[in-house]
């Protein structure tokens, strides 16, 4: 009975460290890839590029955590647009960084139950 109680415990543990992780990394991906916009939006490729990658990790960092197919396509997006971006193309970077923040947005609203 006591193997059972621990694993139980274990389990709440590791999914409440999960919910955790998501809840900190998609802001973070949602503040970063709008940050990549504003860049691209002023020409600036290396930059939106920067932020993109970092978006990027927190995107990964969330989908890991839970997926979501909105963070899945968001990941997509910042993939593309940091690809685009490293030709210094900041007006395509810029299209891919805003496709990618409206599937992060809708990753970020609160779950239906």
């Amino acid at each position: 009975m006591k193997i059972k109680t621990i694993a139980l415990a274990g389990a709440l543990l590791l999914s409440g460290a999960f919910a955790f992780a998501e809840s900190v990394h998609l802001p973070q991906a949602v503040e970063h890839t709008k940050a990549a916009i504003t860049h691209g939006e002023a020409g600036h490729a290396q930059v939106l590029v920067e932020h993109a990658t970092t978006a990027l990790a927190h995107a990964e960092a969330s989908e890991k955590a839970e997926a979501n197919p909105h963070t899945e396509e968001g990941i997509t997006h910042l993939k593309a647009a940091i690809d685009v971006g490293k030709k210094d193309d900041a007006a395509g970077g810029t299209a891919h960084a805003k496709e990618a923040l409206k599937h992060l947005e809708l990753a970020s609203q609160p779950k239906e139950k």
